[in-house]
C-alpha cells in the first residue's frame, strides 16, 4: 500500500501533535528508569510512586524552562515573545506528563493496597512497555507504513522498556 492511500484520521494527527512525541518516548522511558531505581531496594509503592511523581515533576519543569528560553529570541531577527516560547515549550512538554500518568496510577493502586506492591511495580514497568509500542506503532502508522513496518517500529520504541526492565531484573 503506497503513503497516498494510508492517510490516518484526524485524531490520530491530533495524537502526534500533542502525544506522540521525543518527549513521550523520553518521558515514558524515564518512568521507567525511576521505578527501576526507586524500587530495587525494596521500596513499597508508595515510595516509588513519590520518586517517580517528584522526578517526573522536576524534569518536566526543567523540560519547560529549557524549551522556553531555546525558543524566545533564539536567533538574531527572531521576535518570538516569552509567552509565545512558553506556550511551544508547553504544547510539546504534554506528552512528557501524560506519559507518567498511567505506570503512576498503577503505583498508586500499590500505594493504596488496591495491588501487591511488587505486582504495581512489575505491571506499572510493562504498562511503559505497551506505552512504549503505542507510541512507535502510531508513529509508523501516520507515516503511512506497511503494517509489517509498523509493527517493527512497534516493537524497536518498546525494546527501550524492556531494557529496563532487563536492568530491574539484573539489579534486583
Amino acid at each position: 500500500m503506497s503513503r497516498a492511500h494510508a492517510i490516518p484520521t484526524d485524531a490520530l494527527r491530533r495524537a502526534r501533535i500533542d502525544y506522540i512525541t521525543e518527549e513521550s518516548v523520553y518521558g515514558t522511558v524515564l518512568v521507567s528508569g525511576m521505578i527501576v531505581v526507586a524500587g530495587s531496594y525494596g521500596a513499597t509503592s508508595l515510595q516509588v510512586f513519590l520518586s517517580v511523581f517528584g522526578t517526573v515533576v522536576v524534569f518536566w519543569a526543567a523540560h519547560l524552562y529549557a524549551g522556553t528560553i531555546a525558543g524566545h529570541g533564539a536567533f538574531e531577527g527572531d521576535d518570538t515573545t516569552l509567552s509565545t516560547a512558553f506556550r511551544r515549550a508547553l504544547r510539546r512538554s504534554v506528552g512528557f506528563l501524560t506519559s507518567a500518568l498511567p505506570p503512576s496510577i498503577v503505583l498508586l493502586l500499590g500505594a493504596l493496597q488496591a495491588v501487591d506492591d511488587k505486582v504495581a511495580i512489575w505491571v506499572a514497568l510493562w504498562l511503559g512497555v505497551v506505552i512504549l509500542a503505542i507510541l512507535g506503532f502510531v508513529v509508523f502508522t501516520l507515516r503511512g507504513d506497511s503494517w509489517p513496518v509498523r509493527i517493527l517500529g512497534s516493537l524497536g520504541t518498546a525494546a527501550f522498556g524492556v531494557a529496563m526492565i532487563l536492568l530491574k531484573a539484573f539489579i534486583h
